[in-house]
C-alpha cells in the first residue's frame, strides 16, 4: 500500500486518520509537503512535448506504481484537494506522455482511495472532492474503491469524530485482509 499525504500540517487531522486506517498494515508513505514538486508547464500541445523537470515529482511516482493499493489523504482546503496534492496530480498529464514511465499501463487497475478532513460541514462540502478524485481515477483507468471524510478543525479533533473513526477501523479490518 502507498499513501500519499497532502496536507501541510505534521500530524494534523488528515494524517491522524489515515494512520487509524493504516495501523498494521504494511505501507509506504510520501509526505508531500517534505518534498519539491513543481507545478506543471503544460506543454501536451508543445511540437517537443514536455520538458524533463528537476524535482522530487518523478521519484514519487515511481515508487507510487510499484503498488495496487494508494490512499489519496488530503485536508478539505477552500472545498478542494491540498496544493500540494494537487501539484502532484496536475502532473500526472506529463506522466501520461512519458513512454519510459510508462504511467498509464502501470496506473491501470490500482485501487484508489480517499482520505479527506475538514472544518466545515466536511461530509457534505467534501463530496465534489470525492467525484473528482473518482473522475481522475477514471480517466486512468484505476477505481475509486472507497473513501472516509472527517470532521476535524482544531489540531486533534478528528478523534472526536465518531463516525469517521468507526469506518476508519472498518476499513483498516477490510486492508488488512487484502
Amino acid at each position: 500500500m502507498f499513501i500519499i499525504h497532502g496536507s501541510s500540517r505534521e500530524n494534523g487531522n488528515t494524517e491522524q486518520l489515515t494512520n487509524l486506517i493504516t495501523k498494521d498494515v504494511a505501507k509506504t508513505e510520501e509526505q508531500l509537503r517534505h518534498k519539491n514538486i513543481k507545478a506543471i508547464n503544460d506543454q501536451r500541445h508543445d511540437p517537443n512535448g514536455f520538458q524533463t523537470i528537476d524535482d522530487d515529482y518523478e521519484e514519487i511516482v515511481k515508487e507510487m506504481l510499484e503498488h495496487d493499493t494508494i490512499i489519496f489523504s488530503t485536508p478539505l482546503y477552500w472545498y478542494g484537494m491540498s496544493g500540494y496534492m494537487k501539484n502532484f496530480i496536475d502532473r500526472w498529464s506529463q506522466s501520461l506522455r512519458n513512454k519510459d514511465l510508462q504511467f498509464a499501463e502501470k496506473i491501470k487497475n490500482k485501487k484508489m482511495y480517499v482520505v479527506i478532513v475538514g472544518g466545515d460541514q466536511p461530509k457534505i462540502k467534501a463530496l465534489p472532492l470525492i467525484l473528482q478524485f473518482k473522475h481522475i481515477f477514471e480517466f486512468v483507468g484505476a477505481t475509486l474503491e472507497g473513501y472516509i471524510i472527517g470532521t476535524g478543525n482544531s489540531p486533534g479533533a478528528i478523534l472526536e469524530d465518531q463516525l469517521a473513526i468507526q469506518q476508519a477501523e472498518l476499513l483498516n479490518t477490510t486492508l488488512k485482509n487484502n
